[in-house]
This record gives structure tokens, C-alpha cells and sequence, in this order.
């Protein structure tokens, strides 16, 4: 189906969680979870919605970015049939290009505006877009794909050779995925700005909540992380998995030593222990703080970097962000080359709206590319949610699969009004 889009709004819409340090970790210690949101209006009467997430300040450099996306959207045709070329032709334009490439501000914009088509043609199909994308043949899937700079690790016709052998397994993966959910692990417990009675308050619900891993923020204070981490071990016991996130604090040795530190409280993962574009540090950590795994993706710029995180052996999880990189469909990439080098992706979801929208990706990829959650499951964090009109749903620590038709992506209109900055009553 071919439509028009027929205008383009973006609204800069920030939550003061700074206050109460929510979102706080050793790098972001005083976030002010954002979204430059744009909605893309259509000539039959259905409106797409979507967002690229920040942390407050530069959030109305984002929204400009998605401004100047205008002239390639607004009159343009959109083919919900190949939104693959929607994209190509945004990442392609021959002067945006220039800003990144394929990285950055620019490519962040166009995230939002990948996902908000992605929410459009949900809704025009009546289906959530999990849906709709396990309901794409392997053909159409592989043709969502910017394949240039991948072929050396992926060939179009290996991943379509993937996609036929998931096929036959689908209905039955759904049919899971709708009667138990996706797995998923909380970080609402550890967040760095918080006490320690809270901490250890919120470990404890989230076990009784049925959470089978949590996470800690780490990096800012080697002796307040051991206390930290004793603390949760001792609240959870030792079936729950602890998972750790330095937010690209530490250099390559003072990564490996400061984890010596944490490895007689088990933790299951190291995340972000170093730059995101340091691909060799990210291996030397690897091999040096085995057997704990290292994960990393969240501020991975595009599909090229994944496919060095892969080739280089540097990473043992995949942390995919539904707006880092463009959108949609530089994420079925991304999840391509992960199920291509068996590696398992547990997205990141610390932001707001990302647990609303890395739901669709994920539950995709169990249902089409890799077939399983052994080893997955997605972040997940009690905060905003309650400003979408179809936010996510959490039962016995696992996500419930949604139903409404789009990307889950649309906000309240009285949270659009009201935290608008800066002249939204909460900012006044």
C-alpha cells in the first residue's frame, strides 16, 4: 500500500527524573530522560509515531535534526510494502550523509522518523509490528536491509538461507511468545544515585516480582560498588543473576582490575566497561575477565561497528537500542548478523518509551531470525510509562506481547502538552 505523507510534527519533550535520580549512573548523573518526538501525518487519515531518546540537554539539537528530514518526507510517497527504501533514502541523502555518516545527531533523528513510519504501517495493517515484521516472508525481511559494508560477514543470500530455516518453527514460537511472554531482567534497583536501603528495598521486590536478573550501576566508587554489590547478592541470593554497568567509565586495565574486585558476588555481565568504539578494548576486557560475559551496544553508533563487536570475538551479549541507530530497520541488520554469529541480543531499554519500543525488536527476532530467548531477555525500568497510550506490560518478570496496532510509540497528548520544553506546565 502507497500513501502521502502530509506533514511532519516534532515536539521536544523532557521529564525532570534528574530529581529524584532516576536514570542516575558513574557517566549520567543527573539524566532528564527526553524524547524528540515526530509525528508523521498521512492522506488516509492514520498519524505514525516515534522518537529518539536523550538525556535532557541537546534534545532541541535532535528535534532540529528531525526538522530538516522534511524535505525528504513531507509530499513524499510512502510504500508500506518497502519501507526498506523510506529508510535508504533518508540514510542516502547526499547532503545529511555529510553529518554523520550513519552516525550521530543526523542518524539519531532518523531513527525517529524509521520508527514512526514502522508505527504508521501497523497501524494501516491492524498489527503491532512485531507482528507485522514475523509476518514479512525472509524475502521481504532480507530487502528491509542496508547491505553495503556487511557482505564481508554477511551475505544477503546467508541471511535469507537463515530466515527460510526459522520459518517452519514460527507459529509455534508465537504461540509461546503470546501464552508466556518474553524474558526480562530490571535495573530499577540500581540506579547509582540511589541509597542503599533502597537499593536493597527494590532487589527484593523485583525477585518477588519474578525477575530472574537485575542490574547495578558501577564505576564511580570501587569501594561503595563492593558494599553495593555484597548488599544485592545478599538480598536476591545466589539463583539471581546480577548484572553490572560501568556506562563506558573505565580504560582497558582499570576495566579488568576493578571487575577482580566484583567477581566474588558472581556478576553475570559487565556492560559498557569501556569507550563504545574502543572494539579492540572491548576483546582485551573479554578475554581477560572470563568467565564473566561482556556486553556492550547501547551507544554503538550503526551496523558497522556490531559487525566488528561480532567479527572481533569482543562481545558475549548484544545490546541493540531501538534509537541509536536508524531506526528499524538498521536493527533487523543488526539482529541478522548477531543470530548469523550466534550471539544472543539482550536489548537496552533504559530510557523513555525504549521498553515500549525494543519489545517489537526483540520479540521479532524470537519469532523469525533466532528462534530462542535462551541466554535473552530485555531491559526493563518502572519509569513513564503511564505517558503511552499502549505501554508495556510486565507479568512474573516477563514482557507480555502487545496487541494494539503500531510500535507502542504513542504519547498522551496531556504529556505532549505538558511536558513540551520549555514552556510545558511541568517546566514552567
Amino acid at each position: 500500500m502507497k500513501l502521502t505523507i502530509t506533514e511532519l510534527r516534532v515536539h521536544d519533550i523532557r521529564f525532570p527524573t534528574s530529581r529524584e535520580l532516576h536514570g542516575s549512573d558513574a557517566m549520567n548523573l543527573d539524566p532528564d530522560y527526553s524524547a524528540a518526538y515526530v509525528v508523521l501525518s498521512s492522506d488516509v487519515g492514520v498519524d505514525g509515531h516515534g522518537f529518539t531518546f536523550t538525556i535532557g540537554r541537546g534534545n532541541e539539537v535532535c528535534a532540529a535534526a528531525i526538522s530538516a528530514y522534511v524535505p525528504l518526507v513531507v509530499g513524499r510517497t510512502l510504500d508500506l510494502d518497502d519501507l526498506g527504501e523510506f529508510s535508504r533514502r533518508l540514510v542516502n541523502d547526499s547532503q545529511l550523509r555529510w553529518l554523520g555518516p550513519e552516525k550521530g545527531v543526523a542518524h539519531m533523528a532518523l531513527a525517529a522518523l524509521v520508527n514512526a513510519a514502522f508505527d504508521l504501517a501497523g497501524r494501516v495493517a491492524g498489527k503491532p509490528v512485531w507482528k507485522l515484521l514475523s509476518d514479512y516472508t525472509p524475502e521481504q525481511i532480507v530487502d528491509l536491509v542496508d547491505w553495503r559494508y556487511l557482505t564481508d560477514a554477511l551475505t544477503p543470500s546467508a541471511a535469507l538461507d537463515l530466515l527460510k530455516d526459522r520459518v517452519s518453527g514460527k507459529p509455534g514460537r508465537e504461540l509461546q511468545l503470546q501464552r508466556e511472554g518474553y524474558p526480562a531482567y530490571t535495573t530499577t534497583p540500581g540506579w547509582l544515585g540511589y541509597s542503599d536501603d533502597l537499593l536493597v528495598q527494590l532487589a527484593r521486590e523485583a525477585v518477588a516480582d519474578g525477575f530472574g536478573q537485575i542490574k547495578l550501576k558501577v564505576g564511580s566508587d570501587l569501594a561503595a560498588d563492593i558494599r553495593r554489590m555484597r548488599l544485592a547478592r545478599e538480598a536476591v541470593g545466589p539463583q539471581v543473576r546480577i548484572a553490572v554497568d560501568a556506562n563506558q567509565r573505565w580504560d582497558v586495565e582499570q576495566a579488568i582490575d576493578w571487575m577482580g574486585h566484583l567477581t566474588a558476588y558472581d556478576p553475570w555481565w559487565i556492560e559498557e566497561p569501556t569507550s563504545p568504539d574502543d572494539i579492540l578494548g572491548h576483546a582485551a576486557i573479554r578475554r581477560a575477565v572470563a568467565p564473566v560475559k561482556v556486553a556492550t551496544g547501547e551507544h554503538t553508533h550503526n551496523r558497522v561497528m556490531f559487525k566488528q563487536l561480532l567479527a572481533a570475538q569482543a562481545i558475549d551479549v548484544l545490546q541493540l537500542d531501538a534509537c541509536r541507530v536508524g531506526g528499524v530497520t538498521e536493527n533487523v541488520a543488526i539482529l541478522l548478523l548477531a543470530a548469523a554469529f550466534e550471539v544472543p541480543v539482550c536489548p537496552h531499554a533504559g530510557g523513555v518509551g525504549l521498553c515500549e519500543l525494543v519489545q517489537h525488536l526483540a520479540m521479532f527476532d524470537f519469532v523469525a531470525v533466532s528462534g530462542s530467548t535462551e541466554g535473552r531477555v530485555i531491559e526493563y525500568v518502572d519509569h513513564l510509562h503511564e505517558h503511552f497510550t499502549d505501554p508495556v506490560r510486565i507479568e512474573r518478570g516477563h514482557y507480555l506481547a502487545p496487541t494494539a496496532p503500531g510500535m507502542s510509540a504513542r504519547m498522551q497528548e496531556q504529556t505532549l502538552a505538558d511536558y513540551a520544553y520549555p514552556a510545558g506546565r511541568i517546566w514552567r
